[in-house]
C-alpha cells in the first residue's frame, strides 16, 4: 500500500471511530488497529490524535468553504444572476458534504463544542462562510435582484438548512423515513431550499429558468 492509500486508510478509520465512540473515547492504538496500521504511521502523519483530529476537521472546511467561493468570483465582471451564483453555491455544499458525509457529521457536530480549535475554525473558515454568502447577497441586492436587503438571519437560516441533514442523519432516516446519503434526497432537498430562497428575490429574477446545478 502507497504512503497515500495509508494516510487516507487512516483518515478514514478515525472518521469511522470518532462518530461512534467519540474524539475522546477513541485512542490512537483504535485508529491503528482499524486502519490496520501501526501507531508510528499515524504519528509520523498527523503527529497525535489531536493533530488527526485538526487535519479531519481543516480538510473538511477548506473544501466546504472553497464549493461557495467558486461562486463569488469576478462578480463585477460577469452578467450571470447573483441567484443562480447562489443557488449553485447552495447545491455545490449540499454535494460536498454527501460525498464526505461521514467526516460532514462529525465536523458539524465537533463544532458545537467550545474548544481552542473549534474557536479557530470559527475565526477562519466559518468567519469566511460567512463572508462569502454576505458577499453573494450584497452583489444580489445591488443589482436588484432582491426585494430587500438580506439580514445575518438569512445565512443563519440558509446554513441551518445545509447542514442539518448531514448533522442529523440518523433523525431523518429514523422519523421521516428519508435517506440523506441518496441523491434523490439532495434532489428534492435542494428543491425546496430554491423555494424558501426564492422568496427573497424579485419575481423578475426567479421566473427565469435556473440553469442545471452539475
Amino acid at each position: 500500500m502507497n504512503k497515500k492509500a495509508s494516510k487516507n486508510k487512516v483518515m478514514q478509520a478515525a472518521i469511522e471511530l470518532f462518530n461512534v465512540k467519540g474524539f475522546s473515547g477513541t485512542s490512537v492504538r483504535d485508529i491503528a488497529f482499524k486502519a490496520e496500521a501501526n501507531v508510528a504511521l499515524i504519528s509520523y502523519y498527523f503527529g497525535s490524535k489531536q493533530g488527526l483530529l485538526e487535519h479531519l476537521m481543516t480538510h473538511f472546511l477548506e473544501g466546504y468553504v472553497a464549493a461557495i467561493e467558486s461562486q463569488c468570483l469576478d462578480l463585477e465582471d460577469d452578467v450571470e444572476l447573483i441567484f443562480d451564483r447562489l443557488l449553485q453555491a447552495i447545491w455545490n455544499v449540499m454535494v460536498y458534504q454527501q460525498k464526505h458525509h461521514a467526516l460532514a457529521r462529525f465536523v458539524h457536530r465537533e463544532i458545537t463544542l467550545d474548544t481552542t480549535l473549534v474557536r479557530e475554525l470559527m475565526s477562519s473558515y466559518l468567519a469566511k462562510e460567512k463572508h462569502l454568502y454576505h458577499t453573494l447577497l450584497v452583489a444580489a441586492y445591488e443589482r436588484g435582484e432582491m426585494k430587500a436587503r438580506a439580514n445575518e438571519y438569512f445565512v443563519l437560516q440558509l446554513r441551518g438548512m445545509l447542514t442539518m441533514p448531514f448533522l442529523h442523519p440518523q433523525y431523518i432516516r429514523e422519523v421521516y423515513h428519508l435517506m440523506p446519503h441518496e441523491n434523490h434526497f439532495l434532489d428534492k432537498y435542494f428543491s425546496e431550499l430554491c423555494q424558501w430562497v426564492s422568496t427573497h428575490f424579485k419575481d423578475a429574477v426567479t421566473s427565469v429558468p435556473i440553469q442545471d446545478q452539475t
